[in-house]
């Protein structure tokens, strides 16, 4: 891992393992499982005391202008806690990317630094009841009303929700035939009566992260409020999505990292057939694939990482870590569950807990088989737009010059 890292990166890892485990309870993560806890606020506000909130934005606004390499190794440290406190703690960096490419200095200065310290809490309200992955089939409505716009609907699985001060909110704005990437618009709506939440949801996992269905009842929002251009939350929701992703990704890594230590630990000590588990092919070669998977996973994350840092899209990388990533943090907790047999089933051990998590994360910011679509479609544009990245090697097939067997249609 420190091979990916600079110097700064390496003290802010070691800063926010300390943060993971001398700070966070062991009892805040078994309540929370069993939803005694339905939202971890305490644990906020320790991260946000620390300045460990909202790395990557300006240090004017309480942030510690860090790249995004940076805050995904610290967002690997706090993934080993599982979803639940994951989500909770990369809240900030994701509304507050909305708020600090968007959002006016008014908007800055109101909102970033009260979240980066934890005095209030955020959510992103994007998921609505009749669509996931058709996010610009919002139904969600907000109609311009003098100095105001009336926002009604209804938004679910809002992480965060439970808990939350301030929402950023996508809802409809133009009218209808109007095309749904034309047609949204993106604003801080805050807390009010008029705001019903829910924490209704017997979820599988990722529980007691404040997952909530939202109601908006004709709630007052001013025109200040709107974050980008009217109609432009399209563009905004794209941007978003950098560090939905990114931040899922490094999450990922960091549980699937969390369950292959306990592992193989276990397989260390436990004993059979007079001789240590590890010591079987069975167990060591699924170690052994889960430590490369890990490898690779982090690497790529980097790369996303890096791209994201940099002035070129990265679309396409962050595409590839989202789905490689969580991925990989499925596959190893299942291995891990394997190596360890039927205890791994029980809550003797955090196995089971972060299975049940890691399957969520096939699916949020964006499923696997969306971020498929969307790696594909960036390659081919990239191939057909610049050709081969050097060597072209179909010229090296003994019979290339045969072009009339290259039939197409």
């Amino acid at each position: 891992m420190h091979l990916l890292w600079d110097d700064r990166t390496r003290a802010l890892v070691e800063e926010v393992r300390d943060f993971v485990k001398n700070d966070v309870p062991a009892d805040l993560v078994r309540r929370m499982d069993k939803e005694e806890i339905r939202f971890a606020k305490d644990f906020i506000r320790a991260a946000g005391r620390r300045g460990l909130l909202g790395l990557r934005f300006p240090e004017a606004y309480g942030g510690r202008a860090l790249p995004w390499t940076a805050e995904v190794a610290a967002i690997e440290e706090v993934g080993v806690l599982g979803t639940a406190l994951g989500c909770n703690y990369v809240m900030p960096s994701i509304v507050g990317e909305g708020i600090t490419a968007f959002g006016s200095e008014e908007h800055k200065r109101k909102y970033l630094p009260a979240i980066l310290k934890a005095e209030i809490f955020c959510a992103e309200a994007l998921t609505e009841p009749r669509g996931g992955s058709d996010f610009f089939g919002a139904a969600c409505k907000a109609v311009r009303d003098g100095d105001s716009f009336v926002l009604s609907g209804q938004k679910r699985f809002i992480v965060g929700g439970e808990g939350a001060d301030l929402f950023f909110v996508y809802a409809r704005t133009a009218a209808e035939g109007v095309p749904g990437h034309k047609a949204i618009s993106a604003f801080l709506v805050e807390r009010s009566d008029r705001i019903k939440v829910e924490y209704l949801y017997n979820l599988m996992g990722t529980r007691g992260g404040g997952t909530a269905r939202i109601r908006f009842d004709e709630v007052r929002v001013p025109a200040s409020n709107l974050v980008g251009p009217l109609n432009g939350g399209g563009q905004v929701f794209n941007r978003m999505m950098v560090p939905e992703r990114l931040t899922s990704a490094a999450g990922a890594v960091g549980l699937g990292r969390g369950a292959l230590e306990v592992a193989a630990r276990y397989s260390e000590h436990r004993r059979a057939f007079g001789q240590k588990i590890r010591e079987f092919q069975g167990v060591s070669f699924r170690l052994a694939d889960s430590v490369t998977r890990l490898d690779a996973a982090r690497a790529l994350l980097v790369a996303a990482a890096r791209k994201a840092d940099s002035p070129a899209d990265p679309r396409r990388l962050i595409s590839e870590a989202k789905k490689f990533c969580t991925e990989a943090a499925w596959q190893t907790v299942n291995d891990a569950m394997q190596m360890m047999g039927g205890i791994a089933y029980t809550d003797v051990y955090p196995i089971e807990r972060l299975l049940r998590d890691a399957r969520l994360a096939l699916i949020w910011t964006g499923t696997s088989e969306v971020m498929n679509l969307l790696i594909q479609h960036e390659y081919y544009k990239e191939l057909l737009a610049k050709g081969p990245a050097g060597r072209d090697v179909e010229g090296d097939a003994a019979s290339a010059e045969l072009q009339a067997e290259k039939v197409f249609e």
